[in-house]
């Protein structure tokens, strides 16, 4: 159970067929104080790279996509009530979705966390 990234600040946990999808520490830095996300609906496909959601902060609102593709199996309705939870525990209980993944090799491409934190502080 590894972590994986995106080049547009997601993360990615895979367990098995499914993995869990939030934003990074990066990204929240960036936003500042999240104040609103918008969560995907339950059973809804997507492919990789669209856009599953948006996160609205005090200083910007931000796409959230999808790091692979695949349907939505659950979203954080605790994250939905408490939106701060994006900026104090990102890789926690800051989780946006639960995804089923429809093609697995996509997650092979994405960064791993050395290769991210080269990119994110370039």
């Amino acid at each position: 159970m590894s972590l994986k990234y995106t080049e547009d600040h997601e993360w990615i946990r895979v367990e098995g067929d499914t993995a869990t999808v939030g934003i990074t520490h990066h990204a929240q830095d960036a936003l500042g104080d999240v104040v609103f996300v918008d969560l995907p609906e339950t059973g809804k496909s997507f492919a990789q790279k669209d856009v599953a959601g948006v996160v609205e902060s005090v200083k910007a609102a931000a796409d959230v996509f999808m790091p692979v593709s695949g349907a939505i199996l659950e979203v954080n309705e605790e994250l939905r009530s408490d939106p701060s939870l994006a900026n104090s525990d990102p890789l926690g209980k800051g989780w946006f979705f639960r995804v089923q993944l429809s093609n697995p090799a996509e997650v092979d491409a994405l960064l791993d966390e050395t290769a991210y934190h080269k990119f994110s502080a370039g």
